[in-house]
Protein backbone atom coordinates (compact mmCIF):
# COMPACT_ATOMS: atom_id res chain seq x y z
CA UNK A 1 0.00 0.00 0.00
CA UNK A 2 1.44 3.37 -0.97
CA UNK A 3 2.23 5.95 2.01
CA UNK A 4 1.26 9.42 0.38
CA UNK A 5 -1.02 10.17 -2.47
CA UNK A 6 -0.23 13.03 -4.59
CA UNK A 7 -2.06 15.90 -5.19
CA UNK A 8 -0.84 15.86 -8.78
CA UNK A 9 -2.48 12.43 -9.72
CA UNK A 10 -6.01 14.01 -9.53
CA UNK A 11 -4.35 16.89 -11.96
CA UNK A 12 -3.21 14.33 -14.87
CA UNK A 13 -5.84 12.67 -14.82
CA UNK A 14 -8.51 15.19 -15.34
CA UNK A 15 -5.62 16.40 -18.08
CA UNK A 16 -6.04 12.59 -20.18
CA UNK A 17 -9.32 12.84 -19.57
CA UNK A 18 -9.89 16.39 -20.95
CA UNK A 19 -7.32 17.47 -23.56
CA UNK A 20 -5.35 15.49 -26.51
CA UNK A 21 -1.93 17.27 -26.00
CA UNK A 22 1.11 15.71 -24.23
CA UNK A 23 1.35 16.03 -20.83
CA UNK A 24 4.59 17.29 -19.80
CA UNK A 25 5.68 16.67 -16.27
CA UNK A 26 9.02 18.81 -14.94
CA UNK A 27 10.25 18.91 -12.02
CA UNK A 28 13.48 17.83 -9.58
CA UNK A 29 15.31 14.57 -9.26
CA UNK A 30 13.65 12.25 -6.92
CA UNK A 31 10.33 14.18 -6.53
CA UNK A 32 8.24 11.99 -7.45
CA UNK A 33 7.71 12.32 -11.50
CA UNK A 34 8.27 8.71 -12.27
CA UNK A 35 5.98 7.60 -9.33
CA UNK A 36 3.37 9.96 -10.21
CA UNK A 37 2.81 8.97 -13.47
CA UNK A 38 3.25 5.33 -13.72
CA UNK A 39 0.22 5.69 -10.71
CA UNK A 40 -1.89 7.46 -13.17
CA UNK A 41 -1.35 5.11 -15.76
CA UNK A 42 -2.12 2.14 -14.24
CA UNK A 43 -5.62 2.38 -14.10
CA UNK A 44 -5.82 2.23 -18.11
CA UNK A 45 -5.99 -1.56 -19.46
CA UNK A 46 -3.02 -0.45 -21.87
CA UNK A 47 -0.42 1.24 -20.47
CA UNK A 48 3.22 1.43 -21.46
CA UNK A 49 6.35 3.24 -19.95
CA UNK A 50 9.48 3.67 -21.57
CA UNK A 51 12.65 5.18 -19.69
CA UNK A 52 15.56 6.71 -21.54
CA UNK A 53 17.92 4.87 -19.30
CA UNK A 54 17.20 1.24 -19.41
CA UNK A 55 18.65 0.18 -23.04
CA UNK A 56 16.17 -1.64 -24.73
CA UNK A 57 13.88 1.17 -24.25
CA UNK A 58 16.15 3.45 -25.72
CA UNK A 59 17.05 1.47 -28.68
CA UNK A 60 12.83 1.88 -29.08
CA UNK A 61 13.11 5.30 -29.05
CA UNK A 62 15.95 5.81 -31.00
CA UNK A 63 14.35 3.58 -33.68
CA UNK A 64 11.69 6.22 -34.05
CA UNK A 65 7.90 6.40 -33.45
CA UNK A 66 7.14 3.59 -35.50
CA UNK A 67 8.81 1.39 -33.24
CA UNK A 68 6.84 2.64 -30.45
CA UNK A 69 4.02 2.04 -32.10
CA UNK A 70 4.44 -1.59 -32.91
CA UNK A 71 5.49 -2.03 -29.27
CA UNK A 72 1.82 -0.56 -28.46
CA UNK A 73 -0.04 -2.47 -31.09
CA UNK A 74 -1.62 0.47 -32.67
CA UNK A 75 -2.71 -1.70 -35.33
CA UNK A 76 -5.10 -4.31 -32.90
CA UNK A 77 -8.36 -2.69 -32.37
CA UNK A 78 -8.97 -1.82 -28.62
CA UNK A 79 -12.07 0.03 -26.70
CA UNK A 80 -10.16 2.03 -25.09
CA UNK A 81 -7.22 4.53 -25.74
CA UNK A 82 -3.84 3.00 -24.22
CA UNK A 83 -1.36 5.64 -22.04
CA UNK A 84 2.65 5.64 -22.75
CA UNK A 85 4.93 7.47 -20.02
CA UNK A 86 8.32 8.44 -21.61
CA UNK A 87 10.75 8.94 -18.73
CA UNK A 88 13.58 11.09 -18.43
CA UNK A 89 13.52 11.59 -22.67
CA UNK A 90 15.46 14.65 -21.80
CA UNK A 91 18.40 12.77 -21.91
CA UNK A 92 18.29 12.00 -25.75
CA UNK A 93 19.30 14.66 -27.93
CA UNK A 94 16.37 14.55 -30.18
CA UNK A 95 13.89 14.78 -28.32
CA UNK A 96 12.19 17.08 -29.62
CA UNK A 97 11.42 15.20 -33.03
CA UNK A 98 10.89 12.29 -31.94
CA UNK A 99 7.93 13.83 -29.81
CA UNK A 100 6.64 15.52 -32.36
CA UNK A 101 6.86 12.50 -35.27
CA UNK A 102 4.64 10.68 -32.70
CA UNK A 103 2.56 12.70 -31.60
CA UNK A 104 1.81 14.26 -35.15
CA UNK A 105 1.15 10.41 -36.22
CA UNK A 106 -0.15 8.62 -33.57
CA UNK A 107 -1.88 11.44 -31.28
CA UNK A 108 -5.44 10.15 -31.75
CA UNK A 109 -4.30 6.95 -30.71
CA UNK A 110 -2.81 7.08 -27.71
CA UNK A 111 -2.50 9.55 -24.24
CA UNK A 112 1.18 10.85 -24.00
CA UNK A 113 3.30 11.18 -21.01
CA UNK A 114 6.47 12.67 -20.65
CA UNK A 115 8.45 13.05 -17.64
CA UNK A 116 12.12 14.74 -17.21
CA UNK A 117 14.65 17.47 -15.78
CA UNK A 118 14.22 20.72 -16.15
CA UNK A 119 15.78 20.66 -19.92
CA UNK A 120 11.77 20.11 -21.07
CA UNK A 121 10.94 23.28 -19.59
CA UNK A 122 14.41 25.25 -21.12
CA UNK A 123 14.09 24.40 -24.71
CA UNK A 124 9.87 25.03 -24.39
CA UNK A 125 10.92 28.79 -23.87
CA UNK A 126 11.82 29.33 -27.69
CA UNK A 127 9.35 29.16 -30.14
CA UNK A 128 9.74 25.41 -30.95
CA UNK A 129 8.22 22.78 -32.89
CA UNK A 130 6.24 21.57 -30.53
CA UNK A 131 3.78 24.94 -30.05
CA UNK A 132 0.42 23.49 -29.29
CA UNK A 133 1.26 20.28 -28.91
CA UNK A 134 1.30 19.97 -25.22
CA UNK A 135 0.75 21.12 -21.35
CA UNK A 136 3.41 21.28 -18.83
CA UNK A 137 2.92 20.78 -15.26
CA UNK A 138 5.55 21.67 -12.65
CA UNK A 139 5.93 18.81 -10.11
CA UNK A 140 7.18 20.30 -6.42
CA UNK A 141 7.72 18.48 -3.62
CA UNK A 142 5.70 18.08 -0.71
CA UNK A 143 4.04 20.79 1.38
CA UNK A 144 1.69 21.10 4.11
CA UNK A 145 -1.23 21.18 2.45
CA UNK A 146 -0.94 18.12 -0.02
CA UNK A 147 0.22 16.02 2.89
CA UNK A 148 -3.33 16.92 4.64
CA UNK A 149 -5.75 17.12 1.84
CA UNK A 150 -4.34 15.59 -1.76
CA UNK A 151 -7.79 16.44 -3.68
CA UNK A 152 -8.29 18.85 -6.29
CA UNK A 153 -10.16 22.37 -5.24
CA UNK A 154 -11.77 24.78 -7.07
CA UNK A 155 -10.46 27.40 -5.82
CA UNK A 156 -7.00 29.20 -4.62
CA UNK A 157 -7.38 29.33 -1.19
CA UNK A 158 -8.80 26.44 0.89
CA UNK A 159 -10.47 25.69 4.41
CA UNK A 160 -7.87 25.45 6.84
CA UNK A 161 -6.82 22.02 8.22
CA UNK A 162 -4.70 20.44 10.88
CA UNK A 163 -1.15 19.21 10.25
CA UNK A 164 -0.09 17.72 13.85
CA UNK A 165 3.42 19.49 15.36
CA UNK A 166 5.55 16.12 13.93
CA UNK A 167 4.57 16.32 10.45
CA UNK A 168 4.95 19.72 10.41
CA UNK A 169 8.67 19.73 12.13
CA UNK A 170 9.94 16.37 9.92
CA UNK A 171 8.63 18.88 6.88
CA UNK A 172 10.99 21.72 7.75
CA UNK A 173 13.35 19.67 8.77
CA UNK A 174 13.60 16.57 6.12
CA UNK A 175 12.12 18.65 3.46
CA UNK A 176 9.20 17.84 1.16
CA UNK A 177 10.70 15.47 -1.39
CA UNK A 178 8.62 12.26 -0.54
CA UNK A 179 11.26 9.50 0.37
CA UNK A 180 13.43 11.37 3.49
CA UNK A 181 9.98 12.49 4.70
CA UNK A 182 8.43 9.67 4.88
CA UNK A 183 11.60 8.09 6.55
CA UNK A 184 11.78 10.53 9.35
CA UNK A 185 15.11 9.49 10.67
CA UNK A 186 18.55 11.68 9.98
CA UNK A 187 20.69 8.92 9.04
CA UNK A 188 18.63 7.81 5.45
CA UNK A 189 18.61 11.75 5.11
CA UNK A 190 22.06 12.39 5.58
CA UNK A 191 22.74 9.20 2.83
CA UNK A 192 19.92 10.56 0.52
CA UNK A 193 21.17 14.18 0.35
CA UNK A 194 24.45 13.01 -0.27
CA UNK A 195 23.58 10.63 -3.09
CA UNK A 196 21.46 13.20 -4.71
CA UNK A 197 23.94 15.73 -4.60
CA UNK A 198 26.36 13.53 -6.31
CA UNK A 199 23.38 12.52 -8.54
CA UNK A 200 23.48 16.26 -9.88
CA UNK A 201 27.05 17.40 -9.75
CA UNK A 202 28.70 14.00 -10.98
CA UNK A 203 26.23 13.02 -13.28
CA UNK A 204 23.58 15.54 -14.68
CA UNK A 205 26.26 18.36 -14.98
CA UNK A 206 28.86 16.26 -16.29
CA UNK A 207 26.80 14.51 -18.64
CA UNK A 208 23.92 16.77 -19.88
CA UNK A 209 26.04 20.16 -20.53
CA UNK A 210 29.26 21.21 -21.62
CA UNK A 211 30.87 22.51 -18.45
CA UNK A 212 33.90 21.63 -17.76
CA UNK A 213 34.72 23.54 -13.82
CA UNK A 214 32.08 20.74 -12.37
CA UNK A 215 34.46 21.86 -9.14
CA UNK A 216 34.21 25.09 -9.39
CA UNK A 217 29.87 25.38 -9.92
CA UNK A 218 29.81 23.14 -7.25
CA UNK A 219 31.65 26.06 -5.15
CA UNK A 220 28.87 28.20 -6.69
CA UNK A 221 26.60 26.29 -5.29
CA UNK A 222 27.83 25.95 -1.80
CA UNK A 223 27.79 29.69 -1.96
CA UNK A 224 24.30 30.05 -2.79
CA UNK A 225 23.43 27.39 0.09
CA UNK A 226 24.94 29.62 2.23
CA UNK A 227 23.35 33.14 1.48
CA UNK A 228 19.72 31.70 1.36
CA UNK A 229 17.44 34.75 0.78
CA UNK A 230 20.09 37.22 0.82
CA UNK A 231 20.28 39.65 -2.73
CA UNK A 232 22.30 38.21 -4.97
CA UNK A 233 25.21 40.26 -5.90
CA UNK A 234 27.14 38.74 -9.39
CA UNK A 235 30.31 40.58 -8.57
CA UNK A 236 30.76 39.17 -5.44
CA UNK A 237 30.03 35.99 -6.82
CA UNK A 238 32.24 36.19 -9.35
CA UNK A 239 35.12 36.58 -6.69
CA UNK A 240 34.36 33.71 -4.71
CA UNK A 241 34.09 31.37 -7.48
CA UNK A 242 37.10 33.03 -9.44
CA UNK A 243 35.04 33.44 -12.75
CA UNK A 244 33.47 36.17 -14.65
CA UNK A 245 30.24 37.87 -14.08
CA UNK A 246 28.82 36.33 -17.51
CA UNK A 247 30.02 32.58 -16.26
CA UNK A 248 28.39 33.18 -12.49
CA UNK A 249 25.20 34.46 -14.70
CA UNK A 250 25.06 31.36 -17.46
CA UNK A 251 25.87 28.68 -14.29
CA UNK A 252 23.06 30.14 -12.20
CA UNK A 253 20.71 29.54 -14.98
CA UNK A 254 22.02 26.10 -15.36
CA UNK A 255 21.51 25.68 -11.48
CA UNK A 256 18.35 25.92 -11.99
CA UNK A 257 17.55 24.68 -14.87
CA UNK A 258 18.54 21.41 -13.06
CA UNK A 259 16.19 22.47 -9.82
CA UNK A 260 18.87 22.90 -7.65
CA UNK A 261 17.60 26.69 -6.30
CA UNK A 262 15.26 29.35 -8.00
CA UNK A 263 15.22 33.20 -8.17
CA UNK A 264 12.96 36.03 -7.38
CA UNK A 265 12.79 39.31 -9.17
CA UNK A 266 12.34 42.72 -7.14
CA UNK A 267 8.88 43.85 -7.75
CA UNK A 268 8.95 47.38 -9.28
CA UNK A 269 6.02 48.52 -10.43
CA UNK A 270 4.59 51.60 -8.97
CA UNK A 271 7.00 50.57 -5.90
CA UNK A 272 9.01 54.46 -5.78
CA UNK A 273 12.93 54.08 -5.48
CA UNK A 274 12.52 50.34 -5.72
CA UNK A 275 15.10 47.43 -6.69
CA UNK A 276 15.42 46.65 -9.74
CA UNK A 277 18.29 44.15 -10.11
CA UNK A 278 19.16 42.20 -7.70
CA UNK A 279 17.18 38.49 -7.72
CA UNK A 280 16.96 36.44 -4.05
CA UNK A 281 17.80 32.98 -4.33
CA UNK A 282 16.33 29.53 -2.80
CA UNK A 283 17.03 26.05 -2.80
CA UNK A 284 14.21 23.53 -3.82
CA UNK A 285 15.18 21.08 -1.11
CA UNK A 286 14.81 24.12 2.02
CA UNK A 287 15.54 21.52 4.71
CA UNK A 288 19.79 22.00 2.75
CA UNK A 289 19.79 25.91 4.09
CA UNK A 290 21.53 25.67 7.71
CA UNK A 291 20.38 29.12 9.19
CA UNK A 292 17.71 28.69 10.60
CA UNK A 293 16.18 32.16 9.55
CA UNK A 294 17.33 31.51 6.58
CA UNK A 295 15.82 27.44 6.42
CA UNK A 296 12.19 29.32 6.99
CA UNK A 297 12.37 32.00 4.68
CA UNK A 298 12.98 28.82 2.15
CA UNK A 299 9.88 26.84 3.75
CA UNK A 300 7.34 29.50 3.25
CA UNK A 301 9.12 30.79 -0.35
CA UNK A 302 8.66 26.96 -1.38
CA UNK A 303 5.50 26.65 -0.61
CA UNK A 304 4.19 30.00 -2.14
CA UNK A 305 5.91 29.00 -5.26
CA UNK A 306 4.21 25.10 -5.42
CA UNK A 307 1.01 27.36 -5.11
CA UNK A 308 1.09 30.35 -8.07
CA UNK A 309 3.01 27.46 -10.34
CA UNK A 310 0.15 25.10 -9.23
CA UNK A 311 -2.83 27.68 -9.91
CA UNK A 312 -0.88 28.88 -12.72
CA UNK A 313 -0.76 25.47 -14.65
CA UNK A 314 -4.09 24.91 -14.12
CA UNK A 315 -5.33 27.49 -16.02
CA UNK A 316 -6.66 29.86 -13.04
CA UNK A 317 -4.62 33.10 -14.25
CA UNK A 318 -1.29 33.92 -13.99
CA UNK A 319 0.21 34.28 -10.94
CA UNK A 320 3.76 35.52 -10.36
CA UNK A 321 5.69 35.51 -6.96
CA UNK A 322 8.57 38.20 -6.18
CA UNK A 323 9.82 40.41 -3.48
CA UNK A 324 9.44 43.90 -2.25
CA UNK A 325 12.89 46.50 -1.24
CA UNK A 326 12.64 49.89 -2.08
CA UNK A 327 16.05 52.37 -1.20
CA UNK A 328 14.68 53.11 1.75
CA UNK A 329 15.48 49.49 2.86
CA UNK A 330 11.77 48.69 3.48
CA UNK A 331 11.38 45.11 2.66
CA UNK A 332 8.68 42.43 2.59
CA UNK A 333 9.38 38.66 2.23
CA UNK A 334 7.06 38.11 -1.02
CA UNK A 335 4.18 39.54 -2.77
CA UNK A 336 2.23 37.03 -4.79
CA UNK A 337 0.98 39.09 -8.50
CA UNK A 338 -2.12 38.02 -9.98
CA UNK A 339 -2.80 38.74 -13.50
CA UNK A 340 -0.62 41.65 -13.11
CA UNK A 341 -1.72 43.25 -10.17
CA UNK A 342 0.07 42.67 -6.76
CA UNK A 343 -2.69 40.21 -4.41
CA UNK A 344 -1.04 39.22 -1.44
CA UNK A 345 2.18 40.04 0.78
CA UNK A 346 4.20 37.62 2.75
CA UNK A 347 6.89 38.34 5.28
CA UNK A 348 8.46 35.45 7.05
CA UNK A 349 9.70 35.48 11.15
CA UNK A 350 10.42 32.32 13.23
CA UNK A 351 8.52 33.80 16.24
CA UNK A 352 4.70 35.38 16.43
CA UNK A 353 6.35 38.34 18.75
CA UNK A 354 6.13 41.18 18.34
CA UNK A 355 3.95 43.48 15.87
CA UNK A 356 3.18 43.14 11.74
CA UNK A 357 6.13 44.66 10.20
CA UNK A 358 5.62 48.32 9.25
CA UNK A 359 6.27 47.80 5.75
CA UNK A 360 3.28 45.57 5.68
CA UNK A 361 1.16 48.45 6.03
CA UNK A 362 3.07 50.84 4.16
CA UNK A 363 3.19 48.49 0.93
CA UNK A 364 0.03 47.17 1.23
CA UNK A 365 -1.83 50.53 1.21
CA UNK A 366 0.61 51.85 -1.53
CA UNK A 367 0.22 49.20 -3.68
CA UNK A 368 -3.56 48.30 -2.38
CA UNK A 369 -2.96 44.83 -1.99
CA UNK A 370 -5.83 42.56 -0.73
CA UNK A 371 -3.84 40.78 1.58
CA UNK A 372 -0.99 41.39 4.33
CA UNK A 373 0.17 37.81 6.15
CA UNK A 374 2.84 37.71 8.79
CA UNK A 375 3.73 34.32 9.22
CA UNK A 376 5.11 32.78 12.40
CA UNK A 377 6.34 29.66 11.91
CA UNK A 378 6.48 28.82 16.40
CA UNK A 379 2.45 29.69 16.68
CA UNK A 380 0.04 27.17 17.23
CA UNK A 381 -2.99 26.18 14.85
CA UNK A 382 -5.48 28.27 14.64
CA UNK A 383 -9.08 26.44 13.18
CA UNK A 384 -9.98 29.97 11.22
CA UNK A 385 -9.12 31.32 7.68
CA UNK A 386 -6.39 33.63 7.59
CA UNK A 387 -7.93 34.98 4.52
CA UNK A 388 -10.96 36.58 6.24
CA UNK A 389 -9.14 39.96 6.78
CA UNK A 390 -7.69 42.44 4.54
CA UNK A 391 -5.69 44.05 7.11
CA UNK A 392 -2.14 42.64 8.06
CA UNK A 393 -2.37 39.87 10.60
CA UNK A 394 -0.21 37.41 12.14
CA UNK A 395 -0.44 34.47 11.44
CA UNK A 396 0.45 30.63 12.27
CA UNK A 397 2.59 28.59 9.32
CA UNK A 398 0.46 25.71 10.35
CA UNK A 399 -3.06 27.29 9.05
CA UNK A 400 -1.84 29.95 6.13
CA UNK A 401 -0.01 26.62 4.64
CA UNK A 402 -2.65 24.40 4.82
CA UNK A 403 -4.95 26.80 2.75
CA UNK A 404 -2.13 26.75 0.00
CA UNK A 405 -1.58 23.93 -2.15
Amino acid sequence: MRELKRIYEAVFEEHLAENRQMLFLVGPRQVGKTTTSLEVSKPYKHHFYFNWDIQSDRIKIVEGPDAIAEVMQFDTLRKTVPVVVFDELHKYGKWKTFLKGFFDKYSKRVHIVVTGSARLDVYKAGGDSLMGRYFSYRLHPLSVAEILDPTLKKTEISDPKKITDEQFSNLVAFGGFPEPFLKKTTQFYTRWKRTRTQQLFEEDLRDLTRIQELGQIQVLAEVLRQQVGQLTSYTELSKKVNVSIDTIRRWLETLKSFYYCYTLQPWSKNVVRSLLKEPKVYLWDWSCTADVGARAENFIASHLLKAVHFWTDRGWGDYELYYLRDKEKREVDFLIVKNGKPWCLVEVKNSSNGSPSKSLFYFQETLEVEFAFQVALDMDYVDRSCFESSRPLIVPAKTFLSQLV
